[in-house]
């Protein structure tokens, strides 16, 4: 067997599908990967368990003129490839792939359209409906499977496109539990020298793109109304994007040089993540969070923004909490009292573990393997 993944970006299917990609290998697929190659900017991150690379000129921007070079490039590809099963992803990727894949699915070729989060849902704008409902909708017939990757989703696309595709739910990309994981105490303060840290920091990490829509402008904001209030107080922003100067700024009219540090875009977060007292995330919009899975499943507490992907994985009191994206002052409330429940810490850990081993790759690779013998047979 043949699949084809897609995406506008490398990284994209470097940072989500390898754990996906490997399995297959295992079982006997060829693996071939179709995306504009961005590795450059991502700090080590590497394309793995994949036979074939295939760089196209897929954009970010529906206007830009590299999507129809893509689009042909990829017409050509599939004619001489055939593919038993091509898995698109992300906006771009997945129009241009679902419409350059119309003669070869004649032929038999089955499309899956993986959803990592609609642009519109609850709470979401108007604009956001009116522009991105109608293309879903439409090219909804265009695949024969749709999936999504939360449960909000997947309640949306049941009602909505069910009459045009087949519509199936897994939990999320999946997390290697043999990469995050509970650490002991000599691990956690080997890992925290490692970091420049001390055992007596108070130490939150904050994963994401430096974007408009990761929001850690809120978490800077939280900890100005911190410093003096947790001792050794240091955060973490592990990342990089567009909004990095920007936040560079904030970090100095706020004075907290020394107290909040960019880590730039690291891959070997499991060795940070298991020396952190607890994980933030301020996004406005997440389809399932890899970062909050990952902290959970190193038995840490999570704070994070109301949204589906967020609301799915945390647990109001019970694995964590939760706050309305842009509260700086509920944040901040929240990881003092954090910082001062030590137990409250521990209890909230122990079972963010539990509760997240649905959503490691073991569990998420059945289902997703699951899916391509009911479409392939």
């Amino acid at each position: 067997m043949k699949i084809l993944y897609t995406a506008t970006v490398l990284s994209h299917v470097c940072q989500f599908h390898l754990p996906h990609m490997k399995y297959l290998q295992e079982q006997g697929w060829e693996v071939h990967v179709a995306a504009h190659d961005n590795l450059a900017v991502k700090n080590g991150l590497q394309l793995k368990y994949c036979d074939k690379f295939i760089e196209t000129p897929f954009s970010r921007s529906p206007r830009s003129p590299d999507n129809l070079k893509a689009y042909k490039q990829l017409k050509k590809l599939l004619s001489e490839e055939h593919y038993d099963v091509i898995l698109c992803n992300t906006p771009m990727g997945s129009i241009v792939t679902r419409l350059a894949a119309k003669k070869t699915r004649k032929q038999g070729t089955k499309v899956i359209y993986m959803a990592h989060g609609f642009h519109f849902y609850k709470g979401s704008s108007k604009k956001a409906w009116l522009i991105f409902y109608p293309i879903e909708k439409y090219m909804a017939k265009k695949c024969d499977l749709l999936i999504t990757i939360n449960k909000e989703d997947y309640a949306l696309a049941k009602e909505k496109f069910s009459k045009r595709t087949k519509v199936a739910h897994i939990h999320g990309v999946g997390v290697d539990e043999k990469r995050y994981h509970p650490a002991t105490p000599e691990e956690q303060l080997a890992m925290r020298k490692a970091e420049g840290l001390s055992p007596e920091d108070f130490v939150i990490l904050c994963t994401g793109e430096l974007n408009e829509n990761k929001n850690q402008k809120t978490l800077i904001s939280a900890a100005a109304q911190l410093k003096d209030k947790i001792p050794n107080l240091r955060v973490l922003l592990a990342g990089n994007g567009p909004k990095e100067q920007e936040l560079r700024d904030q970090i100095q009219a706020e004075g907290l040089e020394g107290i909040v540090k960019l880590l730039g875009y690291r891959t070997d977060l499991e060795k940070v993540v298991p020396a952190v007292d607890l994980v933030v995330s301020c996004s406005h919009r997440e389809g399932m969070p890899l970062n909050i899975i990952e902290a959970m499943l190193c038995q840490k507490p999570v704070v994070a923004s109301h949204n589906r992907g967020h609301d799915e994985l945390v647990r109001e009191g019970e694995t964590g909490f939760l706050f309305d994206a842009g509260d700086a002052d509920c944040l901040a409330a929240l990881l003092l009292r954090l910082a001062e429940e030590s137990e409250l810490r521990k209890t909230l850990g122990e079972a963010g573990e539990a509760a997240a081993r649905p959503y490691a790759v073991r569990s998420t690779r059945e289902e997703l393997s699951r899916l391509l013998n009911e479409l392939t047979s």
